[in-house]
C-alpha cells in the first residue's frame, strides 16, 4: 500500500527539501491547522501587519536568493498585503504566499472569512495563483508555487488553502530538481558581439537582475573588456555596478529626455538585466527614433516584448555575460575620464541630506547592507553614498511605500550578525513602522535612519515640476519617531545639530540591537528629475 501522510506533514517536508526553514507570517484562525505543533527546526517570524510580513519575506528571499514562504490570514490579510505583493512582483522576489481559506464545507454558504475567488484576488501581481480543488492536492500546488517562484524572472506566487485541508491524507511528493536558467541564442549572441566589436563608442545600461543572479563579476569583466561606460538603469532596485569603479557613469533618471541625453553620444546601447526603459515622467525618448542600435539581454520575456526598440536576447545573465565576453576581441578604445566626485557638503544647519549621506559613507562598515526608501533624497544618496559591494543595496522597484523598513528586517534575518542600515523617509517610515517590533524581538543589528524633512518630499518636488500649488496632505508635523521606536522596544535618538551627527551615526552603527536615528534635514524642495 502506498505511503500516506497529512497535507501538513507533506508541506513541512517540502519546506525542508527547499531550505525554506524561515517562515514569515501574521496568523489567524484559518491558519491554525498549519501552525499546530510548530516544529523546532523551522523558524516562524511574526510580523504585526500583513504588508510588513510580505516585505520581510521579500527582503529575505532577495538576500538569500531562495524562495521564502509568507503566511497570510484569509482575504482580509491578502488585502492588507497587496501593496507589497505588487512591490514583490516588480522586485522579482521569489516569495511563496499562502493564505488561509474558510473550511471547504462552509464555502457554498458565503461564510465569515470566506474568500470569493481567492486565487484571483492577488492577480495580476503574482506569477501563478491557485486554490487546489482537493485537499490532497495542496502539497503539489505548493511545490508548483515554489518552483515557479524560483524560475527567472523570479517573482511571487500564491496558494489559497482551506483551513480543514491540513489534516487530510495525501501522498508524499517525489523529490524534484527544476532548472532556473535560460541559455542565450548562440546566433543572436554572436551578432551582439559583432555589433559591439564594430561600435566606436558603446555604452552599457545595467539593471538589478545582474546582482540578483550573482552575475556582478561577469558584468564588470564585460564592461572592462569593452572599455565602455556603465549607467545604472532607472529605478534599479539593487546594485547595478560598483559605484566606485572607474567605468561607472552614474544613475539614469526615469525621464525620457534625460535618458536620451545621457546616452546620445554613444553609437550602441547594451542593456543588461533591465527594461528598456522604466520611466516615471512623460517625454520623448529620442533613442527610439534616431536609429541608435539597442541590444537587451534579460531572462524577462515581458521586458523584451515591451522594449521600445532594439534586439532582445532572452537569457540568464550568469550564462549570457561570460559567453558574450568570450566572443569579444580585444579593444583599443580609450576609457572615458572617470566622473567627477562631489565635494564634501558643508556641516550647516538645518542638516542637508547630502551631508548626512556623506557622513554615513565615512562610517558605514565595509560589509554593511543598505536598504533604502527615501525617494525624494535618492539623488543625494546616489551622489554621496556610493554602493560598492554586490548584495549591498536593496530598494523597491515599485512606487509603493512601506516596503524597505520590513524588507531590511528580512535582509538582516538572512545575514545574521551583519550590519544592515535602513535609510527611510519620514513619510515612508509610517507605512510599516510596526516592523521595528519584529527587529527588536530578534535583536537584529539594524540601524534605521529616518531622513526627516517633515513631509512627503517627493510630492513637494512633483508639485513644482507639474506647476501645482496649494496641494494638501504633504506636511507631516508632530511625529515623534524616538518615542515610537521606544514603544516598539528599540533605542532611539533625534539629531538636529550637524556637529552631533557623526557621533550619533557611529553610536547607531555600533549598537548591537535595533536603533532608530531620527535626523532632521532641510525641507527644501529636492529636484528629482533633470531634463538632461
Amino acid at each position: 500500500m502506498a505511503e500516506t501522510m497529512t497535507v501538513r506533514q507533506a508541506t513541512m517536508a517540502l519546506l525542508r527539501e527547499h531550505g525554506m526553514t524561515t517562515v514569515f507570517g501574521n496568523p489567524g484562525s484559518t491558519e491554525l491547522g498549519f501552525l499546530d505543533r510548530w516544529p523546532n527546526d523551522i523558524r516562524y517570524v511574526l510580523g504585526l501587519q500583513e504588508a510588513s510580513v510580505v516585505a520581510m519575506a521579500d527582503g529575505f528571499a532577495r538576500a538569500t536568493g531562495r524562495p521564502a514562504l509568507c503566511n497570510l490570514h484569509s482575504a482580509a490579510g491578502v488585502g492588507h498585503a497587496l501593496g507589497n505583493v505588487f512591490t514583490a512582483f516588480r522586485n522579482q522576489a521569489p516569495v511563496v504566499i499562502t493564505a488561509g481559506q474558510q473550511a471547504r464545507g462552509l464555502l457554498p454558504g458565503n461564510p465569515f472569512l470566506g474568500a470569493t475567488e481567492a486565487a484571483s484576488f492577488p492577480k495580476p501581481y503574482v506569477k501563478w495563483s491557485c486554490e487546489p480543488a482537493r485537499a490532497e492536492d495542496v502539497p503539489a500546488a505548493l511545490a508548483h508555487a515554489v518552483h515557479l517562484a524560483a524560475q527567472r524572472p523570479q517573482g511571487p506566487t500564491f496558494v489559497s488553502i482551506p483551513s480543514d485541508d491540513w489534516q487530510a491524507p495525501t501522498r508524499p511528493l517525489p523529490p524534484r530538481r527544476v532548472s532556473q536558467d535560460v541559455a542565450p541564442d548562440p546566433a543572436l549572441l554572436a551578432d551582439c558581439a559583432q555589433a559591439l566589436a564594430a561600435a566606436r563608442n558603446p555604452v552599457l545600461v545595467i539593471g538589478p537582475e545582474v546582482d540578483a543572479e550573482g552575475a556582478g563579476d561577469a558584468a564588470v569583466a564585460l564592461a572592462e573588456k569593452l572599455c565602455a561606460p556603465v549607467w545604472a538603469s532607472p529605478f534599479s532596485a539593487r546594485l547595478s555596478f560598483p559605484e566606485d569603479h572607474a567605468l561607472f557613469a552614474g544613475h539614469l533618471a526615469a525621464a525620457p529626455p534625460a535618458v536620451s541625453n545621457a546616452l546620445a553620444a554613444h553609437d550602441l546601447v547594451l542593456v543588461l538585466g533591465a527594461p528598456v526603459f522604466t520611466f516615471h515622467v512623460a517625454g520623448d525618448c529620442a533613442l527610439f527614433r534616431d536609429g541608435t542600435p539597442i541590444w537587451q539581454v534579460t531572462p524577462d520575456a515581458e521586458a523584451l516584448a515591451a522594449a521600445g526598440a532594439g534586439t532582445g536576447i532572452q537569457a540568464s545573465l550568469r550564462l549570457a555575460l561570460p559567453a558574450l565576453a568570450a566572443l569579444l576581441p580585444p579593444t583599443d578604445r580609450a576609457p572615458a575620464p572617470p566622473r567627477a566626485r562631489p565635494a564634501p557638503p558643508p556641516a550647516a544647519r538645518p542638516i542637508a541630506a547630502e551631508y548626512l549621506f556623506h557622513a554615513l559613507s565615512r562610517l558605514l562598515p565595509e560589509d554593511a547592507v543598505v536598504v533604502e526608501e527615501a525617494p525624494s533624497h535618492r539623488p543625494a544618496l546616489q551622489r554621496h553614498l556610493p554602493i560598492r559591494r554586490w548584495g549591498g543595496f536593496y530598494t523597491m522597484a515599485s512606487g509603493g511605500l512601506g516596503y524597505s523598513l520590513p524588507a531590511a528586517v528580512g535582509v538582516s534575518l538572512a545575514h545574521p550578525g551583519r550590519r544592515v542600515c535602513a535609510i527611510i523617509g519620514d513619510g515612508s517610515m509610517m507605512y510599516s513602522i510596526q516592523a521595528l517590533w519584529t527587529a527588536a524581538q530578534h535583536a537584529l543589528p539594524l540601524t534605521t535612519i529616518v531622513v526627516n524633512n517633515g513631509g512627503y518630499g517627493a510630492m513637494r518636488s512633483f508639485s513644482r515640476v507639474l506647476g501645482t500649488e496649494g496641494v494638501p496632505g504633504i506636511d507631516l508635523p508632530g511625529i515623534d519617531f524616538v518615542a515610537l521606536a521606544r514603544g516598539m522596544g528599540c533605542a532611539g535618538l533625534r539629531v538636529e545639530d550637524p556637529a552631533h551627527l557623526p557621533d550619533a551615526l557611529a553610536a547607531a552603527l555600533r549598537h548591537a540591537a535595533p536603533m532608530v536615528l531620527d535626523v532632521a534635514v532641510d525641507a527644501a524642495i529636492p529636484t528629482l528629475y533633470h531634463k538632461g
